[in-house]
């Protein structure tokens, strides 16, 4: 049975960065769901409107060891995270989550 997996990527971003931050996500989202299967969404916290989390879903373990293997290899990702980390002012928290069925 495939379960989908999450992962949170929770970060603040430079406030002088936003405009920036959001420029990137439009410009970096679609690449990151290019392979499909995966689905990406921001949330930005209510109390701090530079602290953000933002969720990527794939659609089962498969498709989430595949997109592994493609961050760890894949030049163009690499790029994009350092981008992305630029913006940030500090390091993210990545966490992991599976779906379970209750």
């Amino acid at each position: 049975m495939s379960h989908l997996i999450e992962l949170h990527l929770k970060c603040r971003v430079d406030p002088a960065r936003r405009a920036d931050f959001m420029a990137f996500l439009r410009e970096a989202v679609p690449f990151y769901e290019s392979p499909g299967g995966i689905s990406v969404r921001v949330l930005q916290e209510v109390h701090d409107e530079h602290r953000f989390i933002e969720v990527v879903e794939y659609r089962d373990e498969a498709v989430y060891q595949q997109d592994q293997v493609r961050v760890a290899s894949d030049p163009i990702v690499k790029s994009y995270l350092e981008r992305w980390r630029q913006l940030l002012t500090e390091s993210p928290v990545v966490e992991e989550y599976r779906h379970i069925s209750i």
